[in-house]
């Protein structure tokens, strides 16, 4: 998108026309996990609790690959701009290269270390036979979805942001089809829907990186670029990316470990209502995407002010969005929860959960936009401050208090608090560092 695009339309428009695209795909994205889920509590609680064991270490290796993939972006796209498309599509074939071989080498660590991993996050002993035949397909379908993840961003660096989204889309549908037919059909249980994802994963990279290569983005020669100096930019615009996406996993290892004191049905509870925060909080994630591009092209012609301005925009319209969803969650609780909770118990909290969590979603979507904004502007240190204070001052804290204090419902009342904090928090720091931009002006 040139500057004079953005001259010529409104803020809204231009921000409307960069994030729709990605919507679609998103959502398809989220409604797979949460339809994962539904099959999932088909089977009972105890299925539906060892699945929850798995969030946590998912979100570091989703992490991980995020951090990889935002390199990939920028350098190819840095390569573009300079008329360099050779070492364009080579710097593709080194990230995904570097990408996949790190990616297998954390799922393998977290394959042998999974009993340690387990006891330390609070499984117990019941729920080791469902973890034990989880694990190995969930880490295999793990790895093939950030191989199709790369495919995505080298596409996205190229300008086309159509085919990683219809991409995302024909995968989660091929997913949500196959999920009752492995699960229930082939018997396979809860393995089963780490088998269709399985599935999914290699036909959207099969056809992603068939694509890719047939408009020449991506090669494998080594010998036509320096790797050493190739891998040291890969480093070095990943690492405060990685940081920033691996802290929210390292707190929800935490967060996980705490809610299992409470027993299976409160990590039942607490993994439906995971699904539910991620399908709420879809369309903040597509202006995560969306906003980036936007604000580099603002700062780079000198528009601090429309950068402030486009911002008050996404903020305003993320806090009037999420309180319409959280208003809907807690006046439809009644009738979600007893359909998705597969008992009681796991029913009572889920209502709690739905009751006092989704208000706060709204400065949550704050927080990610600010996280967001700050590594657009140039400030990734800035945007690595929020998410630590975000999670090590504002939310854990908050659960651990208020499970202390009042239980299950006590520790969603801190989701609300710090999460609300967080969000107030984000912003002065955003504000704070534009500040200090304006000189430049």
């Amino acid at each position: 998108m040139q500057n004079k695009y953005l001259a010529d339309q409104s803020l809204p428009r231009a921000l409307f026309s960069m994030t729709w695209p990605m919507l679609f795909g998103t959502v398809a994205l989220m409604s797979f996990q949460l339809v994962d889920s539904i099959f999932i509590s088909m089977l009972g609680m105890q299925p539906l609790a060892a699945l929850g064991f798995t969030l946590p270490l998912h979100q570091l290796l989703i992490g991980v690959q995020i951090g990889i993939g935002i390199a990939s972006t920028a350098l190819i796209s840095r390569a573009l701009g300079a008329d360099n498309p050779e070492r364009a599509k080579y710097l593709g074939g080194i990230v995904v290269l570097t990408g996949c071989c790190v990616s297998f080498i954390l799922c393998t660590l977290i394959w042998l270390l999974r009993l340690p991993l387990l006891s330390a996050l609070g499984a117990s002993a019941e729920l080791l036979p469902y973890t034990e035949n989880y694990w190995l397909p969930w880490l295999t379908s793990a790895w093939l979805g950030a191989f199709l993840y790369f495919a995505n961003s080298i596409s996205r660096a190229n300008g086309d942001t159509k085919l990683p989204g219809l991409m995302m889309v024909v995968t989660s549908v091929l997913n949500m089809l196959l999920d009752p037919l492995f699960i229930f059909t082939f018997d396979l249980g809860l393995a089963g829907a780490a088998y269709a994802t399985i599935v999914a994963c290699l036909t959207g990279a099969t056809i992603m990186y068939w694509r890719i290569l047939k408009r020449h983005w991506l090669a494998f020669d080594p010998s036509k670029l320096a790797i050493g100096p190739a891998l040291r930019d890969i480093f070095q615009t990943s690492a405060p990316a990685m940081l920033s996406q691996l802290m929210p996993g390292t707190a929800a290892l935490m967060a996980t470990r705490l809610v299992a004191g409470f027993g299976g049905s409160a990590i039942a509870a607490w993994t439906l209502g995971s699904r539910l925060e991620l399908f709420s909080i879809v369309i903040v994630l597509s202006l995560t995407m969306a906003l980036p591009p936007m604000v580099g092209r603002l700062l780079g012609s000198k528009q601090l002010e429309r950068v402030h301005s486009l911002v008050l925009i996404a903020v305003r319209f993320v806090i009037g969005l999420q309180v319409v969803i959280a208003l809907f969650w807690m006046a439809s609780r009644w009738w979600i929860a007893p359909a998705l909770a597969p008992n009681q118990a796991t029913e009572v909290y889920l209502m709690s959960y739905m009751l006092w969590v989704p208000i706060s979603y709204a400065a949550l979507g704050v927080c990610m936009l600010m996280v967001s904004v700050c590594n657009a502007l140039g400030m990734p240190m800035r945007a690595v401050c929020i998410s630590t204070l975000r999670l090590f001052v504002c939310y854990l804290p908050a659960l651990w208090i208020g499970a202390s204090l009042a239980g299950m419902s006590g520790l969603y009342i801190g989701v609300l608090i710090g999460n609300i904090a967080a969000g107030i928090l984000a912003w002065q720091l955003y504000r704070h560092g534009l500040r200090h931009l304006q000189p430049a002006k």
